[in-house]
C-alpha cells in the first residue's frame, strides 16, 4: 500500500549533481527553504558546543532563585539559581544527539524493511507492510508513553523508543522507491544473468533509494527531537541530562506559570524546539524538491 506521496517518489531519483558535496550544498542553498532551514540548523549546531560556550556551569547555583533576566543572567535563573541560558545551551547538544541518533536508527530499520519488501514482493512484502500498518494505526501518544515507560528513563532507552515509533513511515516511502527500481532494465538484466538477490539489493537497489533515505532522515530527526521533548516534558526523559524537554518539565512542576517566571523559563526552550523542527522540515523539503522536481511542480 503506497502513501499519498508515493507516486512522486516512485520516479527514478536523479543522480547527485557533479561536484559531490559542494555542489549538493549549492543546490540546497539555491532555494529559500534550503537557506532558511540551513541557517536555523547552523545556529543550533553552534549551540551544540554547549559546555565550551555556556557562560556558567549548567548544574551549579550561580544566582538567586527566580532571578529575572539581567546582564549577569541573560535568561534569568530557575528555582534553584541555575543559569537558564547555560541550561539551554548544554541541553541543545543533548536534544540534537538524541534526535540524530534515533533518526539514524529509525532510517536504518525503515530502509531495510522498505528495500526488502519492495524488492522481494509477494508474501514478504505483504507481511512487512502489514507490520508497517500496525505501527502506523496504533494511537501515537499512548504508544509513545508506553514505550518510554517500558524501556525506562535514560538517553539510550529514549533513542530505542523513538526509533521504534517513527521507522514505519520511512519504510513505506522507501518501499515505493524500491518497487520502481526493481522494474528497471538493468536490475532485470542482473536477475537474468543469475545475480543473487543479496548482490542486486546491495549493488543496485540500496544505492537507488539512498537519496530518499537522506531526505527521510532529515524529517525523522525533526520528529525525534519533538518526541524527545514531549517525553521529557511528561517526566519520561533522562533525569540526569539536561535537554530542552527537561527544562520545560522542571519549569512546569516548579510553578513557572504561577510565579511569573514563564517568559524566561518556558518560552526560550519552546522557541528552540520550534526552530529545530522548522529548520529540519524546511531542509528536508528542500532536499526532496531538489531530488524530485515533480514535487515542486505539483505543490
Amino acid at each position: 500500500m503506497a502513501s499519498s506521496s508515493a507516486p512522486a517518489l516512485t520516479s527514478r531519483a536523479k543522480p547527485p549533481p557533479a561536484g559531490g558535496l559542494k555542489s549538493a550544498v549549492a543546490l540546497l542553498l539555491s532555494t529559500w527553504m534550503g537557506r532558511t532551514g540551513m541557517a536555523l540548523l547552523l545556529l543550533l549546531f553552534l549551540a551544540g558546543a554547549g559546555p565550551w560556550i555556556a557562560p556558567y556551569d549548567a548544574a551549579a547555583q550561580t544566582g538567586a532563585p527566580f532571578s529575572v533576566p539581567s546582564a549577569a543572567h541573560w535568561l534569568g535563573t530557575n528555582d534553584i539559581g541555575q543559569d537558564i541560558l547555560s541550561e539551554l545551551i548544554v541541553g541543545t547538544r543533548v536534544s540534537l544527539t538524541i534526535g540524530f541518533t534515533a533518526a539514524a536508527l529509525a532510517i536504518l530499520i525503515g530502509t531495510l524493511v522498505g528495500v526488502i519488501a519492495g524488492f522481494l514482493g509477494g508474501r514478504t512484502d505483504a507481511a512487512l507492510m502489514r507490520l508497517v500498518d500496525v505501527v502506523l494505526v496504533l494511537p501515537f501518544i499512548p504508544l509513545m508513553i508506553v514505550l518510554a515507560a517500558f524501556f525506562g528513563a535514560s538517553s539510550g532507552n529514549l533513542i530505542i523508543a523513538i526509533s521504534l515509533l517513527i521507522w514505519a513511515r520511512p519504510a513505506r516511502v522507501i518501499r515505493s522507491s524500491a518497487l520502481g527500481i526493481r522494474s528497471l532494465a538493468y536490475v532485470e538484466g542482473a536477475q537474468a544473468l543469475g545475480a543473487s538477490n543479496l548482490h542486486i539489493l546491495w549493488k543496485h537497489v540500496l544505492p537507488g533509494v539512498l537519496p530518499i533515505a537522506v531526505s527521510q532522515f532529515i524529517l525523522a530527526a525533526s520528529s525525534s527531537i519533538l518526541i524527545e521533548a514531549s517525553l521529557a516534558f511528561l517526566g519520561l526523559g533522562d533525569p540526569v541530562r539536561k535537554s530542552w524537554g527537561t527544562v520545560l518539565y522542571y519549569a512546569q512542576i516548579r510553578g513557572a506559570f504561577l510565579n511569573g517566571s514563564w517568559p524566561w523559563w518556558v518560552v526560550p526552550p519552546g522557541v528552540l524546539i520550534s526552530m529545530a523542527v522548522l529548520g529540519f522540515a524546511l531542509t528536508g523539503r528542500a532536499i526532496e524538491t531538489a531530488l524530485f522536481p515533480r514535487l515542486q511542480q505539483r505543490s
